[in-house]
């Protein structure tokens, strides 16, 4: 496939995701997207089938998104904290990146109608990164950084928030409002949530 063949089809991509994560799947046309792209309509279909495919390949791209590497470096446990703030940074970076933004935006629009995106969204998006995390406190209670508790449980107390915040920055973004008190609970989230699970020094542990 030649460069202009794929410029054309990245272009149309781009397009697709703008329009589907503000107008809607529903709402978007093909006659809309070809405008978007300034081809002709029957241009589009040189590249994809139906708008159906085009939503699969940017359902596709949501695998590529930073929530699902999250954990593709190692991370070391006995940072505790850091590694906590770590994650959360992410959050609040995706949350500012227009790209991830409008990847996310779609997700959330099609959780309710398409099965794939439930299915991606729960094994990729949360489950895969609640597990993993998990592994990771549970070392820091073998570190004696934090108390002994169910760490699965731990890991979902923690990642909650994170994507309610996200959301709302995401909510306030589209209104075109201030997200200056909403960016500063990423990093609040990390303190209380440390707060709450540290070990103090002169608390006794059964290790």
């Amino acid at each position: 496939m030649d460069k202009e063949k794929v410029s054309t089809k990245q272009r149309i991509l781009e397009s697709a995701l703008k329009l589907f994560s503000t107008k809607g799947y529903k709402a978007t046309t093909m006659r809309d997207i070809a405008a978007e792209v300034g081809v002709r309509q029957g241009a589009i279909y040189n590249h994809f089938k139906s708008k159906e495919t085009i939503l699969e390949s940017l359902i596709a791209d949501l695998t590529d998104s930073a929530l699902v590497h999250l954990f593709d470096k190692d991370l070391d446990p006995k940072k505790g904290k850091q590694l906590l703030a770590k994650i959360a940074t992410t959050f609040k970076l995706i949350s500012f990146d227009p790209r991830n933004e409008a990847l996310f935006r779609l997700m959330m629009q099609e959780l309710f109608r398409n099965e794939k995106v439930r299915e991606l969204y729960h094994e990729h998006f949360y489950q895969q990164n609640v597990k993993r995390l998990s592994t990771y406190l549970f070392q820091m209670m073998q570190e004696e950084l934090i108390r002994s508790s169910d760490p699965l449980l731990l890991a979902n107390e923690f990642f909650a928030p994170l994507f309610f915040y996200q959301m709302q920055v995401v909510l306030l973004k589209l209104d075109g409002k201030s997200t200056s008190a909403a960016v500063t609970m990423f990093e609040k989230h990390v303190d209380l949530f440390w707060d709450s699970v540290k070990l103090s020094n002169h608390t006794p542990t059964l290790f």
